[in-house]
C-alpha cells in the first residue's frame, strides 16, 4: 500500500512540474533542424509544434512510469514526432487483408512439437538485409515480402541480396501499390512472374510507377508460400526456426509503437483484431529477466525503434495480432 502511495506521489510531482517553454522551444528548433522539417508558414509550424509537444509529454510520462517499473520498454522522440497516430496509420502502414483468403496454404502442424532453441536471430546468420525506409507510401507489405524472400534466398544460396520492394509496388496487380497490399499476393506474383529484380536494378522511389520488371535483373524466384495457423504463436516460432524470417502483420496504431525505442514492447491496448502494418519477424529470444520476445524488423528507417527493430512481447496473448497474418515464401 505504501509503495502505491509513493509511486502515485512521484508521478504526480513529475507530471505537474512546470514546462520550461524556452527549453521546449530550443528542442523544437533542434528537432526541425535534425529532421530537416520546413513548414508552410507559422500556422502549420504551430500545428506541428503542438503535435510534437503532445508527443513529447506522452513520451516523458511513459518513461517516468517505466523508471518506476510500470513498463517493460521505453519510448523516445524520433522522426515521426510531428505526426499524430492517425497520420502514421494513414501514411506509413498499408496492410490490406484480402476478403477471401485461401486457407489451403496453411502450414501443417504435424511437426509443431519440435524442439525449439531458447533464441534465434537471423541477423547473426547473414539472412537479413539492412533496415529500409518506406517513406510516406503504404508499401509496408512490399518490404515485409521482400525481406522474407531475401531470407530464403540467403538460406538457399548463401548470398544476402537486397531485393526490390519497388518491383512489387509497381507490378503486383492484386495489390494497390502505395495504397496498400498483402504479402501472399506478392509471393504469388513472384511465382507467376518467374522472378523478382534486385533493388540495385529496380531501386525504391516510394511512389507508384509503371511496372518495369526486367528479367535480366531477376535475382530471386518463388515456388509458393505457407501461412501460419491463425493466432498460433508456437507455430510462428516453429516456422521461424525451421524456415527463416517470416512476414507478419501487426496493429501499429498505438502512440507507444510510434515512439518505441528499447525494451520488450507490451501495450495491452494493442489490438490483435485491427492489424494494419506488415513487418518481418527475424527471430525470437528471452531477456535475462525471463521476458520472451519476437525480434521484428520495421520499414520506418533506422531512426525508429532500436535501429529499426522492435522486440515485441511473445506468448502474451498474441500481442498486436503478430501471429494472425504470418506467412513465408518457399524457394
Amino acid at each position: 500500500m505504501l509503495l502505491c502511495v509513493c509511486i502515485t506521489l512521484l508521478l504526480a510531482s513529475a507530471l505537474s512540474f512546470p514546462l520550461d517553454e524556452a527549453a521546449l522551444d530550443a528542442q523544437w528548433e533542434q528537432w526541425k533542424t535534425t529532421h530537416r522539417r520546413e513548414y508552410n508558414g507559422l500556422g502549420e509550424d504551430g500545428i506541428r509544434r503542438a503535435i510534437w509537444q503532445k508527443n513529447m509529454l506522452m513520451i516523458g510520462a511513459h518513461n517516468q512510469e517505466a523508471a518506476l517499473g510500470m513498463h517493460s520498454y521505453e519510448l523516445g522522440m524520433n522522426h515521426l514526432g510531428d505526426m499524430t497516430t492517425e497520420e502514421v496509420s494513414e501514411r506509413l502502414t498499408g496492410l490490406q487483408v484480402p476478403v477471401n483468403r485461401d486457407k489451403s496454404y496453411t502450414m501443417s502442424l504435424d511437426n509443431s512439437q519440435v524442439w525449439l532453441p531458447k533464441s534465434i536471430d537471423y541477423r547473426k546468420k547473414g539472412m537479413v538485409t539492412p533496415v529500409k525506409n518506406q517513406g510516406q507510401c503504404g508499401s509496408c507489405w512490399a518490404f515485409s515480402s521482400a525481406g522474407a524472400l531475401e531470407g530464403q534466398l540467403a538460406k538457399k544460396t548463401g548470398q544476402l541480396v537486397d531485393l526490390s520492394p519497388q518491383n512489387l509496388v509497381d507490378c503486383v496487380t492484386e495489390n494497390q501499390g502505395c495504397g496498400g497490399g498483402y504479402m501472399t499476393n506478392a509471393f504469388e506474383y513472384v511465382e507467376e512472374n518467374g522472378g523478382l529484380d534486385s533493388d540495385a536494378v529496380y531501386p525504391y522511389v516510394g511512389e507508384d510507377q509503371q511496372c518495369r520488371y526486367n528479367v535480366s535483373g531477376m535475382t530471386a524466384q518463388c515456388k509458393g508460400y505457407k501461412e501460419i495457423p491463425e493466432g498460433n504463436e508456437h507455430a510462428l516460432a516453429v516456422a521461424l526456426f525451421k524456415q527463416g524470417p517470416v512476414s507478419v502483420g501487426i496493429d501499429a496504431t498505438q502512440g507507444t509503437f510510434q515512439f518505441y525505442q528499447r525494451g520488450v514492447y507490451y501495450d495491452p491496448n494493442c489490438n490483435k483484431d485491427d492489424i494494419n502494418h506488415a513487418v518481418l519477424a527475424v527471430g525470437f529470444g528471452v531477456t535475462a529477466r525471463g521476458k520472451k520476445f519476437w525480434i521484428v524488423k520495421n520499414s520506418w528507417s533506422e531512426s525508429w525503434g532500436k535501429k529499426g527493430y522492435v522486440l515485441m512481447a511473445r506468448n502474451r496473448g498474441n500481442l498486436c495480432g503478430i501471429a494472425n497474418l504470418a506467412s513465408y515464401p518457399i524457394m
